[in-house]
C-alpha cells in the first residue's frame, strides 16, 4: 500500500518531474516472473528513480546502515526506502552475508523482482568497480534471469557527500536477460562465481559506459579513509 503511494503519488511523480528519466530497454524486464535486476550503484538517487520508471514492484537489498541513521532526517530516510520497497541488510560478516542471500532467494520464490548492486557499495568516483559474487550465488540457486541495468547520470545529480541532488536529465538503460541456466547446480564452485559475477559486469559495463576499475570498491573507500586518518 504504502509502496504504491510512494510510486504513484509521492516519491514517483516528483523524481520523473525532476530528472525526467529516459528510459531504454524496458521491454527486457518480464512482466512477470522471478528475476534479478543488477546494476551500478552511482548514487543515494539510484534505488529511488529504478522503482520510478518500472512497471512491476522491485525489492532492493540495501545495506543496514541506510536504515539506522540518527535524527529526523534518519528516520524519514529509512520510511522512504522501506516504502520504497528495500530490505535493510547487515554486510559484517559471513553469518550476514548468508542471511541477505536468503532474504533475496525468498523474495524471487514469490515471482518477484529483486534488485542488487554486484559492486556492493556506491562507487565513490563515478567508476563501475569489480563486482561480488554474491549476485552470483543467487542466479544459480534461483535460477533465475538477470537483468543488467546501468544508471547514467545520476552521479552528477547526487555524488558522495552532496546533501541534496541536482536537478538535470538522467538515463535508465536495461538489457536483455543473461541466462546462467548453464551452470545449474554449480552455486558452489569458485571459479563459475567468479566468471558468473564478471559476465554480469560486463553487461553493466556495455550499457554505462563506465570506466572499469578491477578492484573492490569497499576496497578503495577503506584506503580513502585510512588516507584522511594519515
Amino acid at each position: 500500500m504504502f509502496y504504491d503511494m510512494l510510486k504513484y503519488v509521492l516519491l514517483g511523480p516528483l523524481l520523473r518531474l525532476l530528472f525526467r528519466p529516459r528510459v531504454e530497454g524496458l521491454e527486457h524486464v518480464p512482466a512477470e516472473g522471478a528475476a534479478i535486476v543488477a546494476g551500478n550503484h552511482l548514487s543515494f538517487a539510484d534505488p529511488l528513480l529504478m522503482p520510478a520508471v518500472l512497471k512491476r514492484r522491485i525489492t532492493f537489498l540495501a545495506k543496514a546502515e541506510y536504515f539506522t541513521a540518527p535524527g529526523l532526517r534518519g528516520r524519514l530516510t529509512a520510511l522512504v526506502l522501506r516504502g520504497a520497497g528495500q530490505i535493510p541488510v547487515d554486510r559484517s560478516g559471513r553469518a550476514a552475508g548468508q542471511a541477505a542471500l536468503r532474504k533475496g532467494l525468498g523474495v524471487l520464490a514469490k515471482g518477484e523482482l529483486l534488485a542488487i548492486y554486484p559492486e556492493g557499495t556506491r562507487s565513490p568516483d563515478g567508476r563501475l568497480y569489480k563486482g561480488k559474487v554474491g549476485v552470483a550465488v543467487l542466479a544459480l540457486t534461483a535460477q533465475t534471469p538477470i537483468i543488467p541495468c546501468a544508471m547514467v547520470g545520476t552521479f552528477q545529480i547526487w555524488p558522495p557527500g552532496r546533501l541534496l541532488p541536482r536537478r538535470q536529465p538522467v538515463t535508465i538503460r536495461f538489457g536483455e536477460p543473461l541466462d546462467f541456466s548453464r551452470f545449474a547446480g554449480m552455486a558452489h564452485q569458485k571459479t563459475v562465481l567468479r566468471a558468473v559475477t564478471d559476465e554480469i559486469t560486463h553487461a553493466i559495463f556495455r550499457l554505462s559506459g563506465q570506466e572499469y576499475v578491477d578492484r573492490y570498491a569497499a576496497d578503495v573507500k577503506a584506503g580513502q579513509a585510512n588516507g584522511r586518518r594519515g
